[in-house]
């Protein structure tokens, strides 16, 4: 699932006007050759909300450009050094010649980027690994999928090449099982749900996402309430979402009114509303589950990670809480 939230830097923008001899082309080729850069670069800068068109920014490599449309691009700053290991305590899961299953606290960024040059999970698993997979890039090696800064929980990364493709083929293919548990604010009385809206940048905020985006990418959001906690407005559901689109789960719950605990971008609390909770330093939500086929062996496996500390101390506070309400 991609919901890392980690935002890069951006080098000066771009600023140019189409010509008419680029009319009617697809606008990542356009950008190509006017960037002198690959074709999918230019995609990948406009799926990372780098580019905008006539003052909007642009979230579909495939949109046409008139003659007389204004470009402006932000290209990220280029990153010159490779990340080196560092020494960093893993809670390991599961570990073989071909893989490694981590739990992953929450504050812990999964690769470099600019502003996380060192301290993030790539350079611990270089350290504790040696050499990971190449396919997922130089400044990601190893890594199949992705867990925000402030999410914790099961990941699972590859040793090598092949193993990293054929897990990659699963996530794409939406045969991994993932359950990930939230502390959501409110009551709702539905006791289940799908989230279908997809999901694109946000028209004004490169960093968010949006389910209003004018060309968001199709996205499915499946939720159970577990329990819930009206005494501090707080409900605790699962999740499992079948597609995994940046901030999905964020996203989807915030759009249908029910957003985490503690998600500064997408579930700002009220001013002067408290649920009587201890405060939570990022969102409250924890990938519990994560099970697939081991690409070498064939085996079925399924790996859980308990809450952590600052989650299970939310878990003691509620059930004490509820306990005395019904007593």
């Amino acid at each position: 699932m991609t919901e890392d939230s980690t935002a890069e830097s951006s080098a000066e923008p771009l600023v140019f006007v189409v010509g008419d001899e680029f009319s009617g082309q697809r606008v990542d080729r356009v950008l190509a050759q006017l960037l002198g850069v690959p074709r999918s670069r230019a995609a990948t800068w406009i799926d990372q909300g780098r580019v905008w068109m006539n003052q909007e920014t642009l979230d579909r490599s495939s949109r046409k450009v008139q003659a007389g449309f204004q470009f402006r691009v932000s290209p990220p700053v280029p990153v010159s050094e490779k990340p080196e290991p560092e020494s960093m305590d893993l809670d390991i899961l599961f570990e073989d010649p071909d893989l490694i299953v981590i739990d992953k606290p929450a504050g812990l960024v999964v690769h470099p980027a600019p502003g996380h040059r060192t301290g993030t999970l790539v350079n611990g698993l270089l350290h504790h690994c040696g050499e990971l997979a190449g396919v997922g890039g130089v400044f990601r090696p190893g890594i199949v999928h992705r867990l925000d800064r402030g999410t914790s929980g099961v990941m699972v990364a590859a040793k090598n090449d092949d193993v990293h493709d054929r897990l990659s083929v699963q996530f794409r293919d939406h045969s991994i099982e993932r359950v990930y548990h939230a502390f959501v604010r409110g009551t709702s009385r539905m006791q289940e749900g799908v989230v279908d809206r997809p999901i694109g940048r946000h028209v004004r905020d490169r960093k968010k996402m949006s389910t209003r985006s004018r060309a968001g990418r199709v996205a499915l959001t499946r939720w159970k309430t577990l329990e819930r906690f009206p005494e501090h407005a707080t409900t605790l559901l699962e999740i499992r979402p079948e597609t995994g689109r940046t901030h999905q789960i964020r996203v989807h719950l915030a759009s249908i009114g029910m957003p985490i605990h503690g998600d500064e971008v997408y579930g700002r609390a009220r001013k002067g509303r408290r649920t009587g909770l201890p405060a939570l330093a990022r969102p409250a939500l924890h990938a519990s589950v994560l099970g697939f086929v081991h690409p070498g062996t064939g085996e079925g496996l399924r790996f859980e990670a308990p809450f952590p500390k600052d989650l299970a101390r939310w878990m003691d506070v509620l059930k004490t809480k509820s306990n005395r309400s019904s007593g």
